[in-house]
Formats: C-alpha cells, sequence, structure tokens
C-alpha cells in the first residue's frame, strides 16, 4: 500500500469514525483505492455503490476543505461513476 494511501485511510478514518451508510470507493489516481462502508474506512479495491475518481491532491484538498466534493466534480477533477446521491451524501459527511 503507498503512503498516499495509508494517509488518506488515517484522514478518513478521523474524519468518519463511524463509517458510512452505503458502499463507496475513492480511486486515487496511481496510487490505489479505499473503501468506506458501516465497517469503517480501509485500503481495498471491492464493489462499491459509487466510486469517486480524481487526483491524490485533489482528494487531499476535498479533505482539508479547499475545494467542495462538489466543485471537484463539476471542474472535471473528481470523476463519479454510480450512485450520485450516494456521492452527495458523502460529500455531506465530509463536508
Amino acid at each position: 500500500m503507498s503512503s498516499v494511501i495509508e494517509a488518506a485511510v488515517t484522514m478518513l478514518q478521523e474524519k468518519m469514525p463511524g463509517g458510512f451508510d452505503g458502499v463507496v470507493k475513492f480511486v486515487l489516481t496511481g496510487e490505489g483505492s479505499i473503501m468506506i462502508d458501516r465497517n469503517g474506512v480501509r485500503a481495498g479495491d471491492e464493489d462499491a455503490d459509487v466510486t469517486l475518481t480524481a487526483e491524490a491532491d485533489v482528494f487531499r484538498s476535498i479533505l482539508d476543505g479547499d475545494i467542495s466534493a462538489m466543485s471537484a466534480f463539476m471542474t472535471g477533477k473528481l470523476g463519479v461513476e454510480g450512485s450520485t446521491g450516494m456521492a452527495m451524501k458523502l460529500g455531506a459527511a465530509l463536508a
């Protein structure tokens, strides 16, 4: 597992200690992927209700609050595949 994925998992665990009501996969281009579900946050690559894809720096900016997930999506920096409702729910949880 890359150090970028390890750091991202730690940041998400702090933001979402109780996990998430759904199954989400974050794909960090060139680094790997992260799963979030009712069991919490972990590195992994499994089926999900929604898959979000972004460069690592964009992902970090979303977690740091420098850019909203919606802004990243609208500017083409964040790709969404699957349930857009679940993506919006996650965006609200990360805000």
